[in-house]
C-alpha cells in the first residue's frame, strides 16, 4: 500500500500541508523512525509533561521497535527526499501484550514531526490505519494515547476511556489516556 498525498489547489492548513508518501515501514527504517518519535515527543509533549518525566520517557518512547517496523500495519510518511515526517499503524498486539477479544486492534506509536504538527498528516495517517485495521477484520481500535494528542485521537472518532499510568520503568510512571474507536 502506497499512497501519495498532496495538497489539493486551493487547500489551506497551517502549516501546509507537505506532499508525501505513505508506505509501509521497513526495518531499515529503524534509525530515521528513532529519530522522528524522539524530536516529536521530545518538542510535543512538553506542555503537557514534566521535563524530568520527559528526559527519562522519551529515550524509552522514542525508540523504534522492531516489531512494528515488520508489522503491516505500520506505516512511515515519507517526504519526496526521503524524510520522515509521520509514522503510526495497528497490530492486533496491544503494546502491553495481554489478551484482548479476538476482532480488536491497537493503534500503535504514532508520531508526526514537530514541523508538520497540525498541517494534517496525522490525520491522513490515521485515517489510513483505520481503514487497514478495519479492512483486516478489526471492529475495535484501542489505544494509548499521551496527554497531548487526547484531542487529536477524539476529533478522530476515538471516545476516551479514562487516564492510565504506564509503568515504563522502576520509579518511572508516564500518564497516558485509554482511547477506543468502534468501527
Amino acid at each position: 500500500m502506497i499512497h501519495h498525498c498532496e495538497p489539493e489547489a486551493g487547500q489551506r492548513h497551517s502549516p501546509p500541508l507537505p506532499p508525501f508518501t505513505l508506505r509501509r515501514a521497513q526495518p531499515d527504517d529503524e534509525a530515521a523512525l528513532t529519530r522522528l518519535l524522539t524530536e516529536s515527543y521530545r518538542v510535543l509533549l512538553a506542555p503537557d509533561y514534566r521535563p524530568s518525566v520527559l528526559a527519562q520517557a522519551v529515550p524509552k518512547i522514542g525508540r523504534a521497535q522492531p516489531d512494528l517496523l515488520m508489522a503491516p500495519g505500520y506505516l512511515v510518511a515519507e517526504t519526496g527526499g526521503g524524510a520522515l515526517i509521520g509514522a503510526g499503524g495497528w497490530t492486533w498486539r496491544g503494546p502491553a501484550g495481554g489478551a484482548a477479544p479476538l476482532d480488536w486492534g491497537h493503534v500503535r506509536h504514532v508520531a508526526v514531526h514537530p514541523d508538520h504538527a497540525g498541517s494534517g498528516v496525522g490525520a491522513i495517517l490515521l485515517e489510513t490505519v483505520i481503514e487497514d485495521a478495519r479492512d483486516g477484520g478489526v471492529r475495535v481500535l484501542s489505544c494509548l494515547s499521551t496527554l497531548t494528542a487526547r484531542g487529536f485521537y477524539a476529533r478522530m472518532g476515538f471516545s476516551d476511556q479514562g487516564e492510565v499510568d504506564l509503568a515504563l520503568g522502576p520509579g518511572l510512571s508516564f500518564p497516558a489516556v485509554q482511547m477506543r474507536r468502534v468501527l
